[in-house]
């Protein structure tokens, strides 16, 4: 029988990492921060998964984490090098997202006032999620700015937060919690 191969490879203890490709680089590289800020964004839509929100919206989020590792693994990609079997981003997923955006919203009251996070456990986890998909789109934004990142991916991530605020709003409702307002002036 085969050795079990090690998950440990000791190559990153110097701080180093490899792209897809091969190429060494700093862990603090703006690339590596890019894609390790979506891995965590896509480690919450896990956890999130796992929330009581019946039956239909796990699917989604499966799907949502589904392309988060494309947007990773495109994100983590050598630039200088060709990478032909990576899957590529689809138009279609920001599509997706504007479309059940919308579908939520029909059953929510229209804002009047900025909303505080919380009211119940999923709706919290869709806040946090929806603040780490802001710093992963903020970090493939700055990665875009001396690497070449895909204007497709940013458009997702911006879409993906809008989603991840309704889907708090949503969950909180289904939920039967009160959203609080926030009221500057109280």
């Amino acid at each position: 029988m085969p050795e079990k191969r090690k998950i440990y490879t000791k190559t990153g203890d110097l701080g180093k990492t490899s792209l897809l490709g091969g190429t060494r680089v700093s862990k603090s590289n703006d690339r590596v921060d890019a894609y390790g800020t979506i891995d965590e964004l896509n480690s919450f839509l896990g956890l999130l998964r796992d929330q009581p929100i019946g039956e239909y919206y796990p699917q989604v989020l499966l799907r949502i984490q589904e392309n988060l590792f494309v947007a990773e693994a495109r994100i983590a990609a050598d630039p200088n090098l060709k990478h032909t079997s990576l899957p590529l981003f689809q138009e279609e997923e920001i599509l997706f997202l504007e479309n059940e955006i919308d579908e939520m919203n029909k059953s929510l009251k229209e804002l009047s006032h900025f909303i505080l996070p919380g009211g119940c456990a999923p709706s919290s986890l869709c806040h946090v999620a929806r603040t780490v998909c802001r710093r992963a789109e903020r970090a493939v934004i700055r990665l875009s700015t001396t690497n070449p990142a895909e204007e497709i991916i940013i458009r997702y991530l911006n879409r993906l937060s809008d989603y991840l605020f309704v889907l708090a709003r949503k969950t909180g409702k289904d939920a039967g919690a009160d959203e609080t307002l926030w009221d500057p002036l109280h």
